[in-house]
């Protein structure tokens, strides 16, 4: 039972840090019909917290450690066997939330988890571009069944055996802010990736080195459909094989260190 009947028993809970120009859009798009919105913060210092409190939503606080510990730790806060996830930066649509109210009133739901489409919006874009790329993730679903995986890289649902539904309405992902701002997110990520991938042999990255930049361009701009974002398009590609370039120099810089600090160990 939900403490207002108006309302659907759903917890939904936003990771966030430094999200005071947009977690307000993607709070709002939700608080009308989930029972719960609980906002997991790691340290932000600009007005995320003020923003949210303002809103009425529970506002906590726990250390990063990685993107699957802090969405742990959020589906452990969740008063609400069905919870629904989202980021900061990702708004459903209304006619998702008008999905999601429809399945879940007609009671308990046919399947344990649901994945939703979360296209690209560019910056200043309203819309997702032509032919727009997207990602399809689990995150409206039964948390006594899955989870979460415990990695500090990728934040996916394992849903086990457990058949998966689709949504057919996209929530938006208003994925960075400027040029910058992607750049900012790339060399974080990157970072961690390098730090945390599974170590491969120097040579083999060498060789990975060289290949990279044209493979990732041909993913982004073709395969992802960046060409049909003009100029803003080719930029993201390039910046997105450039991701990938670094991403590999980075562990072969880290791994080229292991050497010169463990000169016994192959």
């Amino acid at each position: 039972m939900t403490d207002n009947p108006e309302k659907l028993p759903i917890s939904c809970f936003i990771i966030a840090m430094n999200e005071e120009d947009r977690i307000g859009r993607t709070i709002k798009s939700v608080i009308g019909f989930v029972d719960e919105v609980i906002v997991i913060d790691s340290g932000s210092t600009d007005k995320t917290e003020e923003i949210c409190r303002s809103l009425g939503v529970t506002f906590l606080y726990n250390k990063w450690s990685g993107y699957g510990q802090q969405k742990n730790f959020g589906e452990d806060q969740c008063k609400h066997d069905w919870v629904l996830n989202l980021d900061a930066d990702e708004v459903p649509t209304r006619a998702l939330c008008d999905e999601i109210i429809a399945l879940m009133s007609a009671g308990d739901p046919a399947l344990s988890c649901y994945s939703i489409y979360f296209p690209t919006i560019y910056p200043g874009a309203k819309k997702p571009r032509p032919f727009a790329d997207y990602h399809n993730y689990i995150r409206l679903y039964d948390r006594t069944k899955m989870r979460f995986s415990n990695s500090a890289v990728h934040d996916t649902v394992t849903s086990h055996d457990y058949e998966i539904g689709q949504l057919d309405a996209p929530a938006f992902h208003y994925s960075y802010r400027s040029l910058s701002h992607l750049l900012e997110k790339f060399n974080s990520y990157t970072d961690l990736q390098a730090n945390t991938m599974k170590k491969r042999s120097i040579w083999k990255l060498k060789l990975r080195l060289l290949t990279e930049f044209p493979l990732g361009f041909f993913k982004f701009y073709i395969l992802r459909r960046h060409i049909t974002g003009g100029f803003e398009g080719f930029t993201r590609a390039v910046a997105g094989a450039s991701f990938r370039h670094f991403r590999i120099a980075k562990m072969l810089e880290l791994a080229q260190k292991q050497r010169v600090d463990n000169p016994d160990k192959k």
